[in-house]
């Protein structure tokens, strides 16, 4: 599946009547989250059919395409069917109970409702919400696409005007260059990550950056007063301010993540529960801030598209063990030096733990029978024996 977004180009009568589209989007979710709420054993059969009920019980929603009322139906069952999920598998802490959606931004559509034009520029739709034609502003042409290997339409309202997506079913593959390099990732707050070989990527700190903007516009908006028009361009401000600090976060971890894939066979990564780690006070903003969770869908991402590995170990211990002799050095997270009492190495802390994941990744590679066991190589980057006995040389593929 491939998502391409074009902004729409259109009138203020058609953008509002986009933002009609969502609101009866949002209210029929709403609704079939009440009736499930309220009436004991239903299920996602339920939904579906009292969407039928709720476009003769309402007639603004009667307005709405039928296909479309079904996925704003699927909306509340994903919740629902989410915390179910939560709760079978006893997820410590809040179960995610389903609640009212007050911000629904987008609208999707099926295959009915829309109509794309033979240019593949402008697409029409078609229900009675009188959305009409509307200019598609983009790179990509979606002339040559067969109508359908395009599954769904999504309009989305952002800070900055309107989108729209479309999921097209396409199995994307790229053919990849063999590097003869294999490497593990540590990632971190004062660098973004550092390799098995010692290099390292600087983290951006995109919302720290902007921060100091941040705050002016929030003080504008909370001098402003309420339902005023100085308080709508306020915030519509204060919004583009945010919405250009996660795109900033979406291209850096993208780029990061390519680069990545591109350069190397074999990527590893600590399987981090970032939820977790975000409880602490102290580094929530910062790590937020990181967005490390992109970072490694997209790396996950790329690797699929490449067809090379992208492994995932267990985090324990990889920055409190040696990566030369094994020996377990306890350290706080305040220091970043690794050094060995037993063999003397001297090396900085997330490299460290970078050779370490590698070598979980070798080890975890060898027990699922994906591949010969390999051992790590020797944080100096030169040939030198292993735990496991083996000789290898930094960042390439063991013998």
């Amino acid at each position: 599946m491939v998502i391409y977004e074009y902004k729409l180009a259109g009138n203020k009568l058609q953008y509002a009547a986009i933002d009609e589209a969502i609101r009866i989007t949002q209210f029929i979710r709403n609704k079939c989250l009440r009736l499930w709420m309220e009436t004991r054993g239903t299920n996602r059969n339920d939904l579906q059919c009292y969407c039928a009920q709720l476009a003769k019980d309402y007639d603004f929603a009667i307005l709405l395409n039928s296909q479309a009322r079904q996925v704003a139906a699927d909306r509340a069952w994903a919740s629902i069917s989410r915390f179910y999920d939560n709760c079978r598998n006893k997820k410590p802490g809040k179960k995610g109970y389903p609640q009212f959606q007050h911000d629904c931004r987008s609208v999707e559509y099926k295959q009915t409702g829309w109509r794309l034009e033979p240019d593949g520029k402008h697409i029409t739709f078609t229900d009675g919400c009188g959305i009409g034609r509307l200019r598609l502003i983009g790179s990509r042409d979606l002339a040559t696409r067969p109508l359908p290997a395009i599954t769904r339409v999504r309009l989305i309202r952002r800070a900055d005007g309107y989108y729209a997506q479309f999921a097209i079913q396409v199995e994307r593959h790229i053919e990849h260059i063999p590097t003869d390099k294999h490497t593990g990732i540590d990632l971190g707050l004062k660098a973004f990550l550092t390799d098995a070989e010692g290099n390292t990527v600087a983290n951006p700190r995109h919302l720290r950056k902007a921060e100091r903007k941040l705050k002016r516009l929030h003080r504008r908006l909370s001098r402003t007063q309420k339902k005023s028009h100085n308080r709508r361009s306020a915030r519509k401000k204060l919004a583009k301010g945010y919405l250009k600090v996660q795109r900033q976060r979406e291209d850096f971890a993208r780029k990061t993540a390519n680069a990545l894939i591109t350069s190397h066979d074999l990527i590893a990564y600590e399987h981090l529960r970032i939820a977790n780690l975000a409880k602490n006070r102290k580094l929530a903003k910062s790590m937020s801030d990181a967005a490390w969770g992109r970072f490694l869908l997209w790396l996950t991402y790329y690797g699929h598209v490449h067809n090379i590995p992208v492994i995932a170990v267990e985090p324990a211990f990889t920055s409190q063990d040696c990566s030369a002799c094994g020996a377990r050095v306890k350290k706080s997270l305040s220091v970043r030096t690794h050094i060995c009492p037993s063999c003397g190495l001297v090396l900085d802390r997330d490299h460290n733990a970078a050779l370490n994941i590698l070598e979980k990744a070798y080890r975890t590679v060898g027990q699922t029978g994906t591949g010969g066991a390999q051992a790590s190589p020797n944080a100096s980057g030169q040939t030198a024996s292993t735990r496991s006995g083996r000789k290898v040389r930094a960042g390439k593929r063991a013998g």
